[in-house]
């Protein structure tokens, strides 16, 4: 065997490690279900527009407060 050679039976004997490892993780996630999914999303939805909605307000008193001075 030359040095090449062990080199890719390392690198493919290291990837097939990993995706075994990553599938065996992957087998451990807590994946949502569609009622989980649902709330969660919005929840998401609800709190951008809320956020938004206060940078807009602050956005809007600013602008009028620099109208008025310049």
């Amino acid at each position: 065997m030359t040095v090449k050679q062990t080199e890719k039976q390392g690198f493919w004997a290291r990837t097939k490690k990993f995706l075994r490892a990553s599938l065996n993780e992957l087998k451990k996630v807590h994946w949502s279900n569609k009622k989980e999914l649902t709330t969660y999303s919005i929840v998401v939805v609800v709190s951008v527009l809320f956020v938004s909605g206060i940078i807009w307000v602050f956005d809007s008193v600013l602008s009028l407060i620099m109208g008025f001075i310049i």
